[in-house]
């Protein structure tokens, strides 16, 4: 009877700790990636009156700006926690899109959503290389022969003009 107790109680611990999470002091700190942009800061901005001197003031550099388009500037951000395996949970994710018109003023600002992406789909492929696959007989035997002996010198006398005064 008193086994059977003990099994259940340490069962009952068993299930209320498995719902349990570890406490912050106990787990790594959240890290901060890229420039992050409070919702408060950009709607500071005021389009058609704001600059982009403004806007660097108010939120920094931005992350990028557009490939073809040096009035669309990009600040994009993520928290992240480390967990098991060297990977990261993303636990947010912040991307706002700013434009301007060709005098450097703003004309807009989004905010942008998980909705908003788009999925990308990886190759796998690999770029081939001209020449051939070298087996691995061939790469260990593949420079016999190529090379040709260093020229002896005398090392005994010491009075030769070529001895490097190594040896």
């Amino acid at each position: 009877m008193r086994k059977m107790s003990t099994r259940f109680c340490s069962l009952l611990a068993l299930v209320l700790l498995a719902g349990c999470q570890l406490p912050d002091f106990m787990t790594y700190p959240p890290q901060v990636r890229g420039n992050r942009v409070e919702d408060d800061d950009v709607a500071q901005l005021v389009p058609g009156t704001s600059t982009r001197r403004d806007v660097i003031a108010l939120l920094g550099s931005p992350s990028t700006k557009a490939t073809f388009d040096d009035n669309t500037w990009i600040y994009a951000s993520e928290v992240t926690r480390p967990v098991i395996g060297g990977m990261h949970s993303i636990e947010e994710q912040r991307v706002y899109v700013l434009t301007f018109d060709s005098k450097g003023v703003l004309t807009g600002t989004q905010k942008k959503t998980e909705a908003d992406s788009l999925p990308v789909d990886v190759v796998s492929r690999t770029t081939p290389s001209p020449g051939t696959e070298a087996t691995l007989l061939q790469q260990l035997l593949g420079n016999v022969g190529r090379f040709t002996a260093a020229p002896s010198s005398s090392h005994g006398s010491g009075s030769s003009s070529n001895s490097s005064g190594n040896f």
